[in-house]
């Protein structure tokens, strides 16, 4: 006799089709680099313009070996959550969107293909999504430095200065700005390590703290902090939990939304230079260390 079908799902039925999609994202999910933009020096605030901030731009500075053809201007979001577009002008420039609406597993290479369809496309197209296949690393493409951000409390910059937008689009920046949150990039000194990003939430202000270091060893130093009291802000604050994301972890403070960024900024130094010494702690853990241990780590959720 020959093998049963009985199990197998029909060509055109629902569990067919359940069975593609779930195939489709096992294979998207192999794909997926943990740690996309590694090694560059803007890794944290890429995370950061990727995951959570509402409105920022960047100029670019391209490789020497990118003969570039136009300025690009990294952005947040773009119209339509579109990969890439080319605002025309009398000097066309490029934009490349972070949070998009098509995407790949490998976000450093969809950023590095929509940067350079910038340089070939013409005035006014766009790129709804970046094809990644060959696509060369970000790193052969960006010039290896820290972003310059302007961070913007609406989205009037989708329109050029001293354009005047159709209603349809004036009715899309007006809705995109009641729903913007302000933010803002603590400025913590040169020698700060990850990025720091503020922001008010209405009922509640946050700290998002990207940062570089290894997960289980911040983890580590995090939870040694909290065995000693030492996991906040000063007054005002508390240790929320945190977020992991490409590859990083991100640690979130609630805060009192009374208080500007910029007045958590001394509280911000002083916790960042605790940590610090934290991260270079090599004592075996104790007991208390290992309970905050496994409470933070019951209050971490994995971003995908």
């Amino acid at each position: 006799m020959g093998k049963s079908k009985r199990n197998s799902p029909k060509p055109d039925s629902n569990r067919a089709e359940k069975l593609a999609a779930r195939r489709a994202e096992q294979e998207q999910a192999s794909q997926t680099i943990t740690r996309p933009f590694e090694g560059l020096a803007a890794e944290c605030d890429l995370v950061a313009l990727r995951e959570f901030v509402p409105s920022a731009t960047a100029t670019l500075k391209l490789s020497p070996s990118i003969a570039a053809e136009r300025a690009v201007t990294l952005a947040t979001v773009l119209p339509g959550a579109v990969a890439a577009l080319v605002r025309a002008g009398e000097e066309p420039i490029g934009f490349v969107g972070t949070q998009v609406q098509f995407h790949s597993g490998n976000p450093a290479a969809d950023l590095a293909t929509a940067i350079l369809w910038t340089q070939s496309a013409e005035p006014g197209e766009s790129l709804a999504g970046a094809t990644v296949e060959g696509a060369p690393s970000l790193s052969d493409v960006l010039d290896n430095a820290a972003l310059d951000l302007t961070v913007h409390q609406d989205f009037n910059w989708w329109v050029p200065e001293g354009v005047t937008p159709d209603r349809q689009v004036a009715a899309t920046i007006e809705q995109a700005n009641l729903a913007i949150m302000p933010s803002a990039r603590l400025n913590l000194g040169a020698d700060a390590v990850g990025a720091a990003w503020w922001v008010d939430a209405g009922e509640k202000a946050h700290l998002r703290w990207v940062r570089p270091e290894d997960e289980d060893q911040l983890m580590l130093a995090l939870a040694r902090l909290h065995a000693a009291g030492e996991l906040h802000l000063g007054e005002g604050s508390r240790f929320a939990g945190s977020f992991r994301t490409h590859g990083l972890l991100v640690p979130v403070f609630d805060l009192d939304p009374e208080r500007h960024a910029v007045e958590w900024e001394p509280a911000a130094k002083e916790f960042g230079a605790r940590l610090a010494a934290a991260l270079k702690n090599d004592e075996p853990m104790s007991s208390e260390e290992r309970r905050s241990r496994d409470g933070l780590r019951s209050r971490q959720v994995t971003l995908r």
